[in-house]
């Protein structure tokens, strides 16, 4: 059986929270047609959680034995946050000119930043970061359209 410091419950938790937390920034995406909507944000946001809820499963593990063989978790997270800063370059398109993609692909970074949060278990900061995103990118998506966009017109 699979032992660790963290129990499966609290596992499932923090991989639940990362995916149903990305879900609300991947949603917004999906409605306004962009390529990466719902999956794609729900899916770096769990993938950031079980990469770091395994990095500090081989931490507890190896906590009691040779310390050479213990790892640092920060690095885990800067692995994490390249990986992720990858995908969300290739969201980014320039087109006669036109940049497209940049908010995705923000959004995208932030999907990361909210998985690592609810893999170390910080739920809270997680759904602030959320809640933060989304108003970015719905209220101020639309002060930027209507209000400086609509001025060009």
């Amino acid at each position: 059986m699979f032992e660790s410091e963290i129990p499966l419950t609290e596992m499932a938790i923090r991989l639940l929270a990362a995916t149903g937390l990305a879900l609300v920034l991947g949603l917004e995406r999906e409605i306004r047609g962009k390529a990466a909507g719902l999956r794609s944000h729900m899916l770096v946001s769990l993938g950031a959680s079980a990469f770091v809820i395994t990095g500090l499963h081989i931490l507890f593990a190896t906590a009691e034995g040779d310390p050479s063989a213990r790892i640092d978790p920060t690095r885990i997270v800067e692995g994490v946050i390249g990986g992720i800063g990858f995908l969300g370059a290739g969201s980014i398109i320039q087109s006669r000119g036109n940049i497209q993609g940049i908010t995705t692909g923000a959004s995208i970074w932030m999907a990361g930043a909210i998985g690592v949060a609810c893999g170390i278990g910080n739920i809270a900061l997680a759904g602030m970061v959320t809640v933060m995103a989304l108003i970015i990118m719905v209220v101020l998506g639309r002060f930027e359209r209507e209000v400086i966009n609509g001025n060009d017109h």
